[in-house]
């Protein structure tokens, strides 16, 4: 195991670990359904990775054939030229021949760059529909803290009559807030893995857009929890 590389195996582990933990506080509440989800979520990232890594050997194959059969033509239409043709006379017309060559030559590296960028093309259309898949989790994480407010649980007598329910005490809330920031990390974790064996840049682009957002909702939620550490601790002063 490399210390340096995260390891699917173990981010799974954790993604499984943490559903188990928040089913045994609050099974049957949409927190541990968003948790099966995630833990679902990570193995299919998991299986995507590793369909993305995996030599597409009939695409290369095809793609070989036809850059040789550009390099082909491009040969066979330099040899049908007769440069002892009398119509090859002076300067003028060696410049028109030597011109014609040349843009063969750039149409036949222009295919050649446009056919080997198919298999690029591929794999960043795969890993963004995986990342955007982590960023719906996110928002969804996201939603399921919105309502949880510190300031209702120690202020009851604020609400209104479209407040949302309130039915956790302190510490649930905290725990509740825990697997949530707990979530995103993890979010953020899969989506570090798609950036782990890419140097394409839209694909690194959407990586850290991943991870900016789970870090700032991550924020949000800690101020939360932080608020209640400190009511607590004032009251048992």
């Amino acid at each position: 195991m490399d210390p340096s590389r995260l390891e699917a195996a173990a981010i799974v582990a954790t993604a499984e670990n943490l559903s188990l933990r928040i089913d045994e506080r609050f099974d049957g509440r949409g927190i541990s359904e968003i948790g099966h989800h995630l833990q679902a979520t990570a193995r299919a990232t998991c299986d995507r990775l590793a369909e993305l890594h995996r030599p597409r050997r009939a695409l290369r194959y095809g793609i070989a054939a036809l850059i040789l059969l550009g390099l082909a033509v491009a040969v066979l239409a330099a040899l049908s030229v007769d440069l002892t043709a009398s119509e090859v006379r002076g300067f003028d017309d060696w410049i028109m021949v030597l011109e014609a060559g040349f843009q063969d030559v750039v149409f036949v590296g222009l295919a050649v760059v446009f056919v080997r960028g198919i298999e690029t093309r591929l794999v960043r259309k795969d890993a963004l529909v995986g990342l955007h898949e982590l960023r719906s989790v996110a928002h969804v994480i996201d939603m399921h803290q919105l309502t949880k407010d510190p300031e209702a649980l120690l202020r009851p007598d604020q609400r209104t009559e479209h407040s949302p329910p309130r039915n956790l005490n302190r510490f649930e809330l905290t725990r509740y807030l825990d697997y949530c920031s707990e979530m995103l990390s993890i979010t953020a974790k899969l989506a570090a893995m798609y950036a782990q064996e890419s140097q394409d840049a839209v694909v690194l682009g959407a990586v850290r857009e991943i991870e900016s957002l789970s870090s700032d909702m991550s924020s949000e939620v800690w101020q939360k929890a932080l608020l209640l550490q400190i009511q607590q601790s004032s009251e048992g002063a």
